[in-house]
């Protein structure tokens, strides 16, 4: 099997201000929903992945991908404890909830939780792990020569970082609930989570499906850097990031002999589905 080093990809988004941020990701997402039509009108599905320890942003930042996009066709999942059977069955639980064709499935920590959080934690037996490891690389070339897009992102902050964010948390009203002791009890490992973290980039990385590093000590920034990772990936290599220009116009249809105008791209969107099942 040939295997491929991870890729730690270039952050063009350093010292983004807050309105070259706003701009800058309405750009990238009508990208992303552009890409989310092809996929429908193709009959393709895609997978994204986001791994990294906890306050690594992972959630907020698959906010920022899906906040325009369809949401027919599109589903996030963030999996809670799993049961004996879940456990035993490791594979089986996330092809379960593989999206269908037309569809894009986000997933906040994925089966990479028995590479990662599950042995750094004890929650799973030196058996299972290491079953994983020697099954992972094969499951998903299997799905992605079926027809499966697959992308694997890595959000990677520093021990300051993780610290400022947990204390940000606690301090918050409205965030408190997100930490928890077991957060806690993980950032106590960080040197272990790191060793396993090494393990799973040095054999779950192939040329087919790569990891993808992102640096997420800034939110923004990573959150851009990803997008602009998935918009390249589909083909916009000359995607040119922080032109400024600005994307915020409206758009008209005629569906059924009636025109709507003052559109989002978002509603446009939506009609042109509805327009093209005519």
């Amino acid at each position: 099997m040939k295997r491929k080093k991870i890729r730690i990809i270039e952050n063009p988004y350093q010292n983004v201000s807050e309105s070259e941020y706003q701009v800058e990701k309405r750009r990238l997402q009508v990208e992303l929903l552009k890409i989310q039509q092809w996929l429908v009108h193709q009959k393709l599905s895609l997978v994204v992945v986001f791994e990294g320890r906890d306050a690594a942003g992972k959630g907020s930042t698959i906010k920022r991908f899906t906040e325009n996009l369809i949401p027919a066709h599109f589903s996030i999942h963030a999996l809670g404890v799993p049961t004996e059977s879940e456990s035993k069955y490791w594979f089986r639980r996330y092809e379960s909830i593989f999206p269908k064709p037309g569809n894009i499935a986000f997933f906040d920590r994925s089966w990479y939780s028995r590479a990662l959080i599950e042995p750094t934690m004890g929650y799973c037996s030196e058996k299972r792990y290491k079953r994983f490891m020697r099954k992972v690389l094969n499951w998903e070339h299997s799905h992605i020569d079926k027809g499966l897009l697959m992308v694997k992102f890595y959000l990677s902050v520093d021990q300051d970082t993780q610290l400022i964010r947990f204390e940000s948390r606690l301090n918050n009203p409205l965030t408190y609930w997100k930490f928890s002791e077991n957060d806690l009890n993980a950032r106590k490992k960080w040197a272990l989570f790191t060793k396993y973290k090494n393990q799973m980039f040095d054999h779950t990385s192939s040329t087919k499906s790569p990891w993808v590093v992102v640096n997420a000590n800034s939110k923004k920034q990573a959150r851009l850097t990803s997008m602009l990772y998935l918009v390249r990936f589909f083909g916009r290599r000359k995607f040119e990031p922080l032109t400024g220009e600005d994307v915020r116009v409206s758009h008209s249809i005629s569906v059924g002999g009636v025109k709507f105008g003052d559109l989002t791209l978002q509603q446009l969107a939506v009609l042109k589905e509805l327009k093209d099942q005519e």
